[in-house]
């Protein structure tokens, strides 16, 4: 199998990093190609920006919408100085609506291509890293939003285009997904004041399974700062097989 991996660890000696070494290893025994994006080692930018919302211009987007986000104005305003502005205004006259569109798309950033198509290429899409505010770190929530695009993750019907959740179309092609998080809460926190049943529905259903994900699978390594050191290597010991085990 073919898995890609979303690591994210300011800090290299931290528990976090040792749970994605045991996975690795187990990995490596089992004979499955990996990948690893250290997303704090590539500086990855979790921000999204003016230039990410290039994803969501497509040629099936519906004929009014487009006309409503006026985006010969949106060119011209992000073309730079009052030289370049006259220049954009002046360069796009005479364009179509497509033409714009496929102006428009061939300013997809770079970065995101890239990470895209790293996710394309994967059987399992495997997220370590710690809990934040009950989800993902920033620059791992910023890796989703910026990653998981519409026209790569998914696509909407018409339903879709007028807010109805049930619109949209599943794109991926993901077999399986895992997801180990040390946690600072223990266990019977996550289960008797909903922090599990919310995480689970905000990040394995809504931005995994909706857009084509088949499975996901939630490891919480809990209360990881007051836990013993035997829990702790129970703990790694799950990574690893986690990794020596891996399966559809």
């Amino acid at each position: 199998m073919k898995v890609l991996i979303i690591y994210a660890h300011s800090n290299p000696m931290s528990f976090t990093r040792a749970i994605l070494d045991n996975f690795v290893k187990g990995l490596k025994e089992a004979g499955h190609q990996y990948e690893i994006v250290d997303l704090y080692r590539i500086k990855f930018n979790p921000v999204f920006q003016d230039m990410d919302y290039s994803f969501f211009v497509d040629a099936d987007m519906p004929k009014d919408l487009f006309q409503q986000m006026d985006m010969r104005a949106m060119i011209i305003g992000l073309a730079g100085g009052p030289v370049k502005r006259l220049i954009a205004k002046l360069y796009i006259r005479n364009k179509t609506d497509e033409d714009l569109i496929r102006l428009i798309n061939s300013q997809k950033p770079k970065d995101v291509l890239r990470q895209q198509k790293k996710v394309a290429s994967a059987d399992v899409l495997v997220f370590i890293t710690q809990v934040f505010w009950m989800h993902f770190p920033a620059i791992v929530k910023g890796w989703l939003e910026r990653v998981l695009t519409y026209g790569f993750a998914y696509k909407l019907n018409e339903d879709g285009w007028k807010g109805d959740p049930d619109g949209r179309i599943p794109l991926l092609r993901i077999k399986k997904a895992v997801i180990m998080q040390p946690t600072f809460f223990n266990e019977k926190v996550y289960r008797e004041k909903g922090f599990k049943v919310a995480m689970e529905k905000t990040i394995d259903d809504w931005s995994l399974k909706y857009p084509g994900v088949e499975s996901v699978d939630h490891i919480y390594f809990h209360s990881i700062l007051s836990v013993s050191d035997e829990t702790r290597k129970k703990y790694l010991e799950i990574a690893y097989l986690k990794g020596r085990n891996l399966q559809f």
